[in-house]
């Protein structure tokens, strides 16, 4: 246990990755940790943590040390479940590299630009009724639409069954242990249909596509693999945006001049998702199984223990972004941060994800240059997996 140099009781570091609140803004106890505890353990939970960019990067990157076989969440390491094949997330290599294969081609950076004017169209379809309003909500009136329906066109999933895929995945994230792997059969009556009609989207790929897994035999996917597969497509490829846009509605909000900057210069719309992005990233950290004992400034972590990458901390570390990490800068000069991890499991959505993020802006800056957020109404997420808002509703200025 660490305490700080006052060796006081409400001095002590402490940091719970299933305090909800806490996870709405945790950089104080971040900074502490990377400073004062570059290899955290908490007790009560059982875990090390690495705060450092430096440290986390590497230990993202480095595989075999750090596995995600055992899962990728806290809750699922210490549970010991058994995770279902074809989960990708919690996969390591060879066999994640053979189902990620199968995917790569469908996120191509081609085939996301492709999909631009349908994504801006969506969204302006959103936000034009609401033009002659006072209020807008970030999350309920785009934040949760306008990726659900992106993820929908990939699939191949009518526009009139996206709600209930969604709501699929956020009931996925707020369950708790064994409950938080889905079945997937959400998803079974779309298998069956395109099984029978065919169309140009990721799912009838997915059912034809011929590989060769890790036993060296060519096949197609079996239903349960597509059908986990198809799961976390949809849940990380919507949660994740949706909470983006919700965090660009706050930080914006609380940065006003650096907006008016956006509003004035819609080409610096980019490098200002990027530093949202890294500023509050929707995952917090990652978790890994430890496979061998590791050292981490001067202590050991011993085999089979949980280990947690605070992507949250290694965004902000001074050392990776100087001069002071904790300050938001849309002109900070551009370095890669966490928030979408390193290596093998680089999360492959990154480029639309950015996409989605720039569109939402340019189109929300269009309509609204300026907003407050209406605190009293702004509701966080019940989920410690993706942070972020369930409603982030503001009071608007009109363009």
């Amino acid at each position: 246990m660490t305490i700080s140099a006052e060796n006081t009781a409400t001095d002590e570091l402490y940091y719970d990755p299933y305090n909800i609140e806490l996870n709405m803004d945790p950089y104080a106890v971040f900074a502490r940790i990377r400073e004062e505890a570059p290899l955290y353990y908490n007790e009560k939970h059982d875990f090390y943590a690495l705060s450092r960019f430096d440290d986390v990067n590497k230990a993202v990157i480095d595989h075999e040390t750090f596995i995600s076989g055992r899962g990728a969440l806290l809750e699922i390491i210490k549970s010991g479940m058994e995770i279902p094949p074809g989960t990708l997330i919690f996969e390591d290599p060879p066999i994640h590299n053979i189902h990620r294969n199968l995917l790569s081609r469908v996120f191509t950076p081609r085939k996301v630009l492709a999909l631009e004017p349908q994504i801006r169209e969506f969204t302006a379809r959103c936000l034009d009724p609401l033009t002659e309003s006072d209020t807008f909500d970030f999350v309920n009136d785009l934040g949760e639409q306008m990726p659900m329906r992106v993820i929908g066109m990939l699939l191949g999933i009518p526009e009139e069954d996206q709600r209930r895929v969604t709501d699929h995945g956020e009931a996925t994230l707020q369950s708790k242990t064994v409950d938080l792997m889905a079945t997937g059969e959400v998803f079974a009556e779309f298998i069956d249909y395109r099984t029978e009609h065919p169309s140009d989207d990721i799912m009838t790929d997915l059912l034809n596509v011929e590989f060769e897994d890790e036993t060296g035999t060519v096949r197609r996917l079996g239903r349960e693999e597509l059908l986990m597969y198809l799961t976390v497509i949809a849940t990380a490829g919507s949660e994740t945006t949706t909470r983006l846009i919700g965090w660009a509605g706050k930080t914006l909000a609380d940065y006003p001049d650096q907006r008016a900057e956006l509003v004035a210069d819609p080409s610096l719309i980019p490098q200002a998702v990027e530093e949202i992005l890294r500023w509050e990233p929707p995952a917090l950290q990652i978790g890994r199984y430890v496979t061998r004992d590791v050292e981490y400034h001067g202590q050991t972590v011993p085999e089979g223990s949980a280990m947690l990458m605070l992507v949250g901390a290694a965004n902000r570390d001074h050392r990776r972004f100087p001069p002071n990490g904790d300050v938001f800068d849309i002109h900070r000069e551009q370095r890669s941060h966490m928030t979408f991890g390193a290596g093998t499991h680089f999360c492959m959505g990154n480029a639309l994800a950015r996409l989605e993020g720039r569109i939402a802006l340019e189109e929300i800056l269009k309509r609204f240059p300026a907003w407050e957020v209406d605190w009293a109404n702004a509701t966080p997420s019940p989920t410690t997996a993706v942070r972020g808002w369930q409603s982030m509703p503001t009071f608007v200025t009109h363009a």
